[in-house]
């Protein structure tokens, strides 16, 4: 019996990166995840025909849009009558420095790191307070606690997802609804594996552990906030870096 048996999960983004580990584990784990994609259509369907269709759902949504993530969570609900687990994985970067940051670098990036977060909590907030347990895990970064160079619109919002996790945590507590955010560090994934050599060694020099991490890294610490092993733990922020935090 897997961490997850009986619970259902929806994953924003988990289509590609961490997301779709996050999907695969919680899938070996033995839950029923909803898992969203706003433009990898492909991607989307090759994870989800992997799995029985009873137990997984690939829903085209865009998290940044209200009325969209509104749609997102009655479709999961219709489907599979609950949401036990909510991941706000969806973001994007937009890096440049500050003196060239155009409005539209920041909008665009405070939209899909920050605002969908507000949206999709809002609405799948309702079934959790109603079943009265739940567990939201909300994607910041460890760029949000100490900030990066040519980064402020993706710093900020990854800020902000630690306080608005904060703030959740103290408001649903007293309904068994937990709420934590994970803070990966340098993660392998598309975007790192197009950094070039020397780049990438000037990041793993940084790290303690001289690597970086991998999808299934975070996965894991997910699937922890995800289960009853962690039903004392809410308004945390768990740093997911080999010891760049330190």
């Amino acid at each position: 019996m897997g961490l997850l048996e009986g619970k259902i999960a929806i994953v924003t983004g988990g289509s590609r990166g961490i997301g779709a580990a996050i999907v695969d584990k919680f899938m070996a784990e033995g839950a029923k995840v909803a898992f969203t994609y706003r433009s990898s259509a492909e991607k989307a369907n090759a994870i989800a025909a992997k799995y029985d269709p009873e137990n997984i759902i690939a829903i085209k949504s865009d998290a940044s849009k209200y009325e969209e993530a509104e749609s997102m969570i009655a479709a999961v609900l219709e489907k599979f009558g609950q949401i036990d687990v909510l991941i706000n994985n969806a973001g994007i970067t937009k890096d440049t420095l500050m003196l060239r940051m155009s409005e539209e670098h920041w909008d665009g990036v405070m939209e899909v790191n920050l605002k969908s977060v507000f949206n999709v909590t809002k609405h799948a907030i309702r079934p959790m307070m109603k079943k009265r347990s739940g567990s939201i895990i909300n994607m910041s970064s460890v760029v949000g606690v100490f900030g990066n160079a040519g980064q402020a619109n993706y710093a900020a919002s990854k800020a902000g997802i630690i306080g608005f996790t904060k703030s959740i945590a103290k408001e649903v507590g007293s309904r068994n609804i937990r709420c934590n955010a994970v803070a990966p560090g340098f993660i392998a994934t598309e975007m790192t594996h197009e950094l070039d050599e020397k780049t990438q060694k000037a990041y793993t020099d940084s790290i303690p552990l001289k690597r970086f991490g991998e999808g299934d890294d975070v996965a894991n610490i997910c699937t922890f906030l995800a289960s009853d092993m962690s039903s004392y733990v809410t308004g945390q922020v768990l740093s997911i870096c080999g010891g760049m935090n330190t």
